[in-house]
């Protein structure tokens, strides 16, 4: 099953009663192995999760830390883009040159990379002094 296949189902199992929004993500770690994580809204807002972050959740729980691609796919007449949040959770966790695919239903495809997304971003050399 491709990452966009993935994606795509775990996204039928979004819960999102307040925005009707459903987003799927999944995740190819360096070791092969896929996660997948759908979003998950709460009353109070902004208590939610977001589909990439569910994923890199269960990525983590499953023993993984390294992301080797990811996908994002919603119900959008142009390609969905993870939240700035969402961008530097990826980030933790991948190089800049690692694929982010972002799919809509109807099968419009963007491919693009972590640093595309995030450029400048927040990482551990930060905070080489402390």
């Amino acid at each position: 099953m491709s990452l966009i296949d993935t994606a795509r189902a775990v996204r039928e199992n979004a819960y999102v009663p307040y925005s009707k929004f459903k987003v799927g993500a999944a995740i190819r770690t360096t070791s092969g192995n896929i996660y997948a994580g759908c979003n998950v809204e709460n009353v109070a807002y902004p208590e939610g999760t977001c589909a990439e972050a569910g994923a890199i959740a269960a990525m983590v729980a499953g023993g993984d830390t390294r992301i080797a691609e990811i996908t994002v796919i919603a119900d959008s007449p142009k390609p969905v883009s993870p939240c700035g949040g969402c961008r530097q959770k990826i980030a933790e966790f991948a190089d800049g040159d690692v694929v982010v695919t972002l799919a809509t239903m109807d099968g419009i495809v963007l491919h693009t990379t972590v640093a595309e997304l995030l450029p400048g971003s927040f990482d551990a050399d930060y905070m080489s002094r402390v």
